[in-house]
C-alpha cells in the first residue's frame, strides 16, 4: 500500500483488517466516540450507509471493516480533512467508499431523498456557552457548533433515510432532552440507547443511541458500557466488542 503524506500528517495503523488512516495533529485526530459508535452501529449486507461529518473518514473505514455494508460515503464540510480520507481510502485501495466534500446543510442538494439504509454521526457536541473554545479552526470546528448544529445533522438524517432506515449517534447526556426532541421533530423513533462511563465510579460522558425512520414509540435502554477498570486498563468488553 502506498499513502501520500503530506507535511505534518502521519499514517496510523488501525490494527483491523490491515487498515491504516492519514491524519495530522495539527488539525483534528480521531478520538474514542468514533471508535464507540462504529461498534455500536451496524449495517446489513446491500446497505448504503453515510456518516455525516466524517472527518478524516474513520467511522467509514471502521464500518467497512466491521459491517456486511454495500457501499460507503462520508460527507465532510473541511476541505482538508476530506482530503486526507480521500486519500486515505486510496491508500487502503477500497472502491466501495466515497469522501464527499459538503455542507450537512446542503444534503438536499448532494443526495436524494431517501437514499440511504444507514445514517451516522459524530458531531460537534459543545454549544457556544459550553466547553473551551479551541482557537485552532479545525478543531473548533470538529467540537462545537460553528458550522452546524444537533439538529442540522437530525434534520439531514430525516432527509437521507429511507422509511425504517436507522440513525446512529454519539453525543453528551447532558444534551439528552434536546437530542430526543430534534428526533422525534424529524421522524426519527429513538430505539435503543447506552451510556458510556468513563469508569464505574464516574457520571457517564458519552451515549449511543440508534434511532430508526417512522419507527414505532419503545425504547430499549442497553446495561452500561465501562470504559476502564479499576486498574486503569480497558475492560474485558472493551477490548472485546469496541475497540478497533
Amino acid at each position: 500500500m502506498e499513502f501520500e503524506l503530506k507535511e505534518k500528517e502521519r499514517l496510523d495503523d488501525l490494527e483491523i483488517s490491515g487498515l491504516h488512516i492519514i491524519q495530522s495533529p495539527d488539525k483534528f485526530c480521531f478520538g474514542m466516540d468514533a471508535v464507540l459508535l462504529s461498534g455500536f452501529a451496524y449495517a446489513k449486507k446491500g446497505n448504503k450507509v453515510i456518516d455525516l461529518g466524517t472527518g478524516t473518514g474513520i467511522l467509514p473505514l471502521l464500518l467497512w471493516a466491521k459491517t456486511d455494508g454495500e457501499h460507503f460515503t462520508g460527507l465532510e464540510i473541511q476541505e482538508e480533512s476530506a482530503d486526507m480520507a480521500r486519500r486515505s481510502i486510496e491508500g487502503n485501495k477500497i472502491t466501495n467508499i466515497d469522501i464527499i466534500n459538503g455542507d450537512i446543510k446542503d444534503v438536499s442538494r448532494l443526495f436524494d431523498k431517501q437514499s440511504f439504509d444507514i445514517v451516522t454521526s459524530n458531531p460537534p457536541y459543545m454549544i457556544n456557552e459550553h466547553g473551551i473554545v479551541n482557537p485552532d479552526a479545525p478543531k473548533q470546528i470538529a467540537r462545537h457548533e460553528i458550522l452546524c448544529n444537533l439538529e442540522d445533522v437530525v434534520k439531514a438524517a430525516g432527509y437521507l433515510l429511507k422509511a425504517n432506515g436507522k440513525f446512529f449517534m454519539v453525543h453528551r447526556p447532558f444534551r439528552l432532552p434536546e437530542i430526543f426532541e430534534s428526533l422525534k421533530k424529524y421522524s426519527l423513533e429513538p430505539k435503543r440507547m447506552r451510556l458510556v462511563y468513563p469508569s464505574k465510579d464516574k457520571e457517564p460522558n458519552m451515549v449511543l443511541i440508534e434511532a430508526v425512520k417512522y419507527g414505532k414509540p419503545r425504547l430499549k435502554v442497553e446495561k452500561p458500557l465501562i470504559v476502564y477498570d479499576d486498574s486503569g486498563k480497558y475492560t474485558e468488553e472493551m477490548m472485546r466488542d469496541y475497540r478497533y
